[in-house]
């Protein structure tokens, strides 16, 4: 009877702590906020209503904005597309990132890979108990490479794994995780599945499909990249007739859907491009705003983080026109320049319940840190050997740490490098070109624009800024800081 005794006791407590710790695994999980990260691709600083675009309209995302915090000094980790995420995704600027620039494997054949011992956001979140799905574009290594997103911590992927693919908005195929999925009707001579739609779809089964656990879903949208194209319908018809147009036409063998030796690197003419680019930028706030109804529905709003931002500046490929919308918000220079038009973008983050609606900050923050805040915000240990500050208090209205100052480098166009430590900008170009090499400095407070270089007269500035650009680039031999 003793024994009986003992082995009854011995089960409910084992029963009483498995429940115990069962209990403590859904209380850690309800803590841990779902996680939502929409990057969209060219998108300029100024191309959002909220941050005074007047031809375009952006009502979804000016809402997030008006329910959540905008950021006014936001930058990007670089100017073109695999950097900048390399950046955002390891919490590590260009001077020590793994990828450094567009660097392509073969024609068509995807980017060279993030290497197997990187550590990413979502793979972070996955040790911590996330559900990670990434719907988009890729561009950080090929199916079956180590810089597969399978292999980089996310538990789905649906959408293009080549950037050079996503030049078409058409294409014959999208990849799910390593399946190639045809899009049937897509032949590069006729359009029938719009690929932002058909990822969409996939996005929004993510949150369904894991709207009761902790989950981090990478929402990198490919528009309004080029090319400039969008099927008829009720965005394209908003803004046909509004704008004077200029048609572009590209005259390039392959170029248009149904020339013979088609070729995806290149960009379809659009009769229309003006009013085509605001329908896209339309599109994706339309996507947005799809996204934010869905948590809603769900019940799921006050427990996810949504973050909306931009990989770099505005392009001008494929007949865009960002001189015509303002689309750097009056700042100085495009996609692949240094100046604040290239990098600095807009940032929109809504938490309910977490951070105050209608709230404008000026903090100075970039995408490497992404990785410490959401590692914060989930309760979870920060990596080590990044760049990164977390802007979770600055979120939260509370105390926030600043940088002493943030570091770009750039691989194309003779070699760029740039620093911005407080008000001070400094900019050096032609790097790779000792007789052309020169810097130039702007005082950001009183010249926004970068239209007055006061460099000669600030030399111990000047020497400051250069120290720092020495001192944050670490050699890469898969991306070296020298002409190709």
């Amino acid at each position: 009877m003793f024994l009986k005794n003992i082995i009854i006791g011995l089960t409910l407590f084992i029963t009483l702590a498995s429940c115990s710790t069962t209990r403590k695994e859904k209380d850690t999980q309800k803590s841990m906020p779902n996680i939502i990260y929409i990057l969209a691709d060219d998108l300029g600083y100024g191309d959002l209503g909220c941050y005074g675009q007047t031809k375009i309209e952006t009502p979804n995302l000016d809402q997030m904005a008006n329910e959540g915090i905008l950021f006014t000094q936001h930058y990007s980790g670089n100017t073109v597309c695999a950097p900048s995420r390399s950046v955002m995704l390891t919490g590590q600027h260009t001077g020590h990132t793994p990828i450094r620039g567009n660097k392509e494997l073969s024609p068509n054949d995807g980017q060279f890979p993030l290497k197997k011992e990187s550590v990413t956001i979502a793979e972070m979140l996955k040790n911590a108990g996330y559900e990670t799905g990434a719907f988009g574009k890729w561009g950080l290594g090929i199916t079956g490479s180590e810089g597969d997103p399978n292999n980089q911590g996310f538990n789905v992927f649906y959408g293009y794994n080549c950037q050079r693919q996503a030049h078409r908005y058409f294409p014959k195929y999208l990849w799910h995780n390593s399946e190639k999925v045809l899009l049937k009707g897509n032949d590069f001579k006729n359009k029938v599945v719009y690929a932002p739609d058909d990822i969409h779809k996939k996005a929004l089964k993510f949150i369904d499909e894991n709207k009761d656990k902790p989950f981090f879903m990478y929402y990198p949208h490919i528009a309004p990249h080029a090319e400039l194209i969008i099927p008829e319908g009720e965005l394209m018809e908003k803004y046909r007739g509004r704008f004077e147009e200029t048609p572009f036409i590209n005259n390039r063998p392959g170029a248009d859907y149904g020339d013979d030796n088609f070729m995806v690197k290149y960009y379809c003419s659009q009769p229309e491009p003006r009013a085509t680019y605001a329908a896209m930028v339309s599109l994706l706030d339309k996507h947005v705003g799809q996204v934010l109804a869905k948590l809603k529905k769900l019940g799921i709003e006050e427990n996810t983080l949504v973050i909306f931002t931009s990989d770099n500046g505005p392009h001008v490929e494929g007949g865009a026109d960002p001189d015509f919308f303002n689309s750097t918000g009056g700042l100085r220079g495009v996609k692949r320049d240094l100046y604040e038009g290239g990098i600095r973008v807009p940032m929109i983050v809504k938490w309910p319940n977490h951070i105050k609606g209608g709230t404008k900050t000026d903090h100075i923050s970039a995408f490497w840190d992404v990785m410490p805040t959401l590692a914060e915000a989930s309760g979870i240990s920060i990596p080590e050997n990044i760049d990164g500050i977390s802007f979770l208090p600055e979120l939260l209205g509370k105390e926030q740490k600043t940088h002493d100052h943030l570091y770009w480098e750039f691989h194309e166009r003779g070699g760029k490098k740039a620093v911005r430590k407080g008000k001070w900008k400094a900019v050096k170009i032609n790097c790779f070109n000792e007789s052309k090499t020169r810097i130039e400095l702007y005082n950001l407070e009183e010249d926004r624009n970068e239209s007055n270089n006061i460099a000669e007269n600030h030399p111990e500035i000047v020497a400051e800024m250069e120290s720092i650009m020495d001192e944050e680039h670490t050699p890469n031999p898969n991306f070296p800081f020298e002409k190709n």
